[in-house]
């Protein structure tokens, strides 16, 4: 786990995959906050938020006891900007159930606001949207292709959820440019966009390029930036997945699938990126970015 900044009040990790922030049900030592006073030999460190145990990126600690109320109030009353990015399928958004979708720079598709009101039952794995006050409210953008995921593919990733039209987006790249041009991405012009990512071969994060594979169950993969405005339990899966747009490797969202608690080969690819906020002790301005990569 990397240290990506600290001082005598405040440590900043750079959390990986499926590592618990703090100590919660089988997992103890193999936590952030133990790790990290094991290593300092610091017991009155103490988490200034948390981050899920399937997300990683920029986690910050807090080391000096007669901070930690001020450290963790900043979080708490979301005065931290916090930047997150994720894969996605690149189809068409979808209808949600419950709550409201709405365009900022329309008639463009993205960036999108989604609002709805999210809960999350004591005991149950996942969370769900159902009508009620709007309570979480995130802004999405969808940035480059990132290239291809699907049963059996050179990553051997899956796509939780994948539907036919997403399979269909998938082959050969003039079969692809076509299917993604239809729909509001090609009145939008983004459509244009994603042709050009594909005729120039763009690939990354691990995934293969686009122009190689044939596969029938892959599927279009995109970036995507996510802008939370709010912190409700799994907010930006929930949104994403409500708009059939499941993260990739999400293994709760559209339906729980079992893993070993041992199996590591598949993370969540969702990265808490950047966060930034005024250090409430010095009124500094502070910026930190996680480095770990996304379809690594």
């Amino acid at each position: 786990m990397d240290v990506l900044y600290e001082d005598e009040r405040i440590i900043v990790v750079d959390k990986p995959h499926f590592l618990p922030t703090m100590p919660r049900g089988m997992w103890y030592r193999s936590t952030a906050l133990m790790r990290l006073r094991e290593r300092l030999g610091e017991p009155d460190i103490t988490p200034a938020h948390r981050l899920d145990r399937l997300t990683a990126g920029v986690l910050v600690f807090v080391r000096d006891p007669a901070c930690r109320g001020a450290y963790q109030m900043l979080f708490q009353n979301r005065r931290a900007v916090k930047v997150y990015e994720c894969l996605a399928p690149c189809r068409p958004v979808r209808r949600p159930r419950f709550g409201t979708v709405t365009w900022p720079e329309s008639p463009r598709p993205f960036p999108l606001l989604r609002r709805s009101h999210i809960t999350k039952e004591r005991g149950t794995l996942t969370a769900f949207e159902e009508p009620g006050i709007v309570n979480a409210e995130t802004l999405i953008e969808r940035g480059p292709l990132a290239g291809l995921a699907g049963a059996g593919g050179l990553t051997g990733r899956t796509l939780p959820g994948l539907l036919p039209e997403a399979s269909a987006l998938s082959g050969a790249s003039e079969s692809s440019e076509s299917s993604i041009a239809s729909g509001n991405d090609r009145r939008s012009g983004h459509g244009d966009d994603l042709r050009d990512d594909l005729r120039n071969g763009v690939h990354g994060g691990g995934f293969a390029s686009l122009q190689s594979s044939q596969s029938p169950c892959a599927a279009l993969v995109c970036r995507y930036t996510l802008h939370p405005r709010t912190g409700k339990t799994h907010q930006l899966r929930v949104h994403m997945n409500s708009l059939g747009l499941p993260i990739v490797g999400d293994d709760f969202y559209p339906r729980i699938q079992t893993r070993p608690y041992d199996d590591f080969s598949q993370p969540l690819e969702l990265v808490a990126r950047t966060l930034r906020f005024t250090d409430p002790i010095t009124g500094e301005p502070r910026e930190f970015v996680s480095r770990i990569p996304l379809g690594g």
